[in-house]
């Protein structure tokens, strides 16, 4: 008996169909029997105003599966997705493509924060003050200036030569406690105004995770009128959603920011209200404030650290500190309350002092149930941070509304059936759920190498192994090799085996080590080098897309799991056990295996592509949970020697380009 199809279900399978709309209009494209499953489940959700999950493996093509169907339905909708640059490649590439092969007028709009647009008066505020670090800062500003003439949108994703970590990003960007908003003299050119007008007129808007929760959390993206406006609501990489949330639904506090708050004080202070007030010794104060609350979060560690909360939280030392820093900031208020009319930054910064005492105020009162807190050093600044342990009672608010449908996709949301890894941190265990497996061949395609002989991953000879291990498959391959460590210090110690061992060949291997360089810079190097080896952490494990031949061999240096002293870990385990469940099955292997997905689909990324994963951690094999772990990689066959892994290598070298 036939299945009655609604209408878009009908015109999602003709698109979809050998000789259909997609095939017609695109040659390189070929139907695949899990692409159109994903396509039809995106569909009835649209239809029925629910709530799908669904799991995609790599190579589904889950972004056509999810846009097609959108598309087709002519519903307002929004798209998240897990960064900026993934926005970025949906605006400009994905979009425009299928909406040209479909043959719909469809508008779209891309919006992202603040901080990622050019503020007109910031730049003047630059150019005038004239406080720049270097020489390269001051470049960097001619160059931007000169941009400023001539863009439209002024995000700055449009300079090449601008990463985002570069000291200048602050002082020509707004954030929401130094925009002036209405009364800023630029408003009428505002480049985050621009965008958030498009957004509203647009029928799909791309936004970011970050940016969806910074608004539930502070109503300051322009997402506040953009959500009730849309039927659907689409999250890409959804396995990043609750992290994003937590860290967005918390509230932070750094030592940075007072004495951010402290430079910018003194500026407006003697700019607008000189001899009023005695700005220099208000300023000092806060900015005193600043460096006590610093050390006495530091005590006696030097460097970087994360630290629970009772660490500090309970010393004298650490209470006087946030009190004086609060004191500080009363006091700048006070100062400014008879002088705020005379400028919009002079009331700005007295709205900054209030914000800034309150939540100093707030980190003196008992951590409210469901939160936890921590701090997070570095040599130069202390984080106070807190945060709720998930995004459960956020998200169901918004989920069971009812209004519009809501689909979260991505490659790796949990290892089971049931998704409960993504469904259970999100709060809709109720939803629909798919899981579709990668049409790549991997059992003719890939090999798998759980080296028996490698010392336990608490050893301080792991990493030195791990590095030898990698530099006998990367020259044996000639380079094309990922390295992925769990940890920073992992990553330096491999990087260094590395380029000890390769310094003493014949034909150099070069070694490129994540932080030596912007992200964008090491994975072009690894792409033009002849023979290389990229180290990575976090950030190489995902998101990272690089087909054929150019990587061949990914070794993992040890199971991902969470770090057990980790103060949201902590409090997520205790958390599990006072509801009765094991913090170790339900949450600690459960982020093992979405993590552990995550870094093997770095390897195989077409149909034809060849490759050796080494995991060289024994508890794979020989502890009970390495039979879930392993059932969460790609199907691989797993080669038992060295001597069979580099066989297959050297294999993999001799073939045509």
């Amino acid at each position: 008996m036939a299945v009655a199809r609604s209408p878009l279900q009908t015109e999602v399978l003709d698109a979809f169909a050998p000789g259909g709309l997609l095939a017609r209009s695109d040659a390189q494209f070929r139907p695949r029997e899990v692409q159109t499953r994903l396509a039809l489940a995106v569909a009835q959700a649209l239809d029925e105003r629910s709530v799908l999950v669904a799991e995609a493996g790599t190579g589904v093509g889950k972004t056509f599966g999810y846009l097609v169907p959108l598309l087709l339905s002519g519903q307002r909708a929004l798209v998240s997705t897990a960064t900026k640059s993934l926005q970025d490649q949906l605006f400009m590439r994905d979009l425009p493509r299928l909406a040209r092969q479909l043959g719909l007028p469809v508008q779209i709009a891309l919006l992202k924060g603040r901080g990622s647009y050019l503020c007109l008066h910031r730049l003047q505020l630059a150019r005038q003050q004239g406080e720049l670090p270097d020489r390269q800062s001051v470049r960097l500003l001619a160059r931007i200036e000169q941009w400023a003439q001539a863009t439209h949108k002024g995000d700055l994703a449009e300079l090449d030569v601008l990463d985002d970590r570069s000291p200048i990003v602050p002082l020509v960007t707004s954030t929401r406690e130094n925009c002036l908003g209405s009364e800023c003299p630029s408003y009428r050119d505002c480049h985050v105004m621009l965008a958030r007008r498009e957004a509203l007129q647009a029928d799909l808007v791309v936004v970011n995770h970050h940016l969806f929760f910074a608004d539930l959390a502070l109503r300051d993206t322009g997402m506040a009128e953009l959500l009730p406006s849309v039927d659907a609501v689409v999250f890409d990489e959804a396995h990043q959603l609750n992290e994003a949330g937590v860290q967005f639904l918390g509230r932070h506090l750094g030592t940075g920011q007072l004495l951010d708050y402290s430079r910018d004080l003194l500026a407006a202070g003697l700019a607008h209200a000189r001899g009023l007030q005695d700005w220099s010794a208000i300023a000092g104060q806060v900015e005193q404030g600043a460096r006590r609350l610093r050390l006495a979060c530091a005590g006696e560690l030097r460097g970087s650290a994360r630290l629970r909360w009772d660490e500090r939280g309970r010393s004298a030392d650490f209470a006087e500190a946030l009190e004086a820093a609060r004191r500080a900031c009363v006091g700048a208020s006070d100062a400014l309350g008879p002088v705020a009319e005379a400028a919009p930054e002079l009331a700005k910064l007295r709205e900054r002092a209030q914000a800034l005492s309150q939540l100093l105020a707030a980190y003196a009162q008992p951590v409210p149930p469901g939160h936890v807190r921590w701090l997070d050093l570095t040599l130069h600044q202390a984080r106070l941070s807190e945060a709720p342990l998930d995004i459960r009672e956020t998200l169901r608010d918004q989920v069971e509304d009812g209004s519009r449908a809501w689909i979260f996709t991505s490659a790796t949301l949990g290892d089971d059936d049931e998704l409960s890894w993504f469904t259970r941190s999100a709060g809709v265990e109720d939803a629909q759920t798919l899981r579709v497996g990668s049409p790549f061949d991997y059992p003719r395609h890939g090999r798998l190498y759980v080296p028996s002989s490698m010392p336990r991953p608490n050893d301080p000879r792991h990493p030195a192994a791990v590095g030898a291990l990698a530099a006998r498959c990367a020259a044996a391959l000639g380079g094309r090799t990922f390295v992925l460590t769990t940890t920073l210090r992992a990553l330096r110690e491999v990087g260094e085996h590395l380029r000890g061992v390769f310094a003493a060949m014949a034909d150099p291997i070069e070694v490129l080590v994540q932080g030596e360089g912007p992200k964008r810079a090491l994975l072009s190097r690894f792409l033009s080098a002849p023979r290389a080896v990229l180290v990575g952490s976090h950030s190489f494990w995902e998101g990272i897309d690089v087909p054929g031949k150019a990587l061949q061999c990914v070794l993992i240096d040890k199971l991902p799991f969470p770090p057990p002293n980790d103060p949201l870990a902590e409090a997520r385990s205790r958390s599990l056990e006072a509801q009765g469940q094991s913090p170790f099955d339900d949450y600690f292997v459960p982020e093992a295996a979405v993590a552990l997905k995550q870094g093997a689909g770095r390897l195989i990324r077409s149909e034809t592509d060849r490759g050796l994963l080494v995991i060289c951690d024994t508890r794979l094999l020989s502890m009970g949970y390495g039979r879930r772990l392993l059932a969460a990689l790609p199907p691989m066959p797993m080669v038992e020697s060295e001597a069979e892994a580099l066989d297959w290598l050297k294999a993999l070298a001799g073939e045509p380009a």
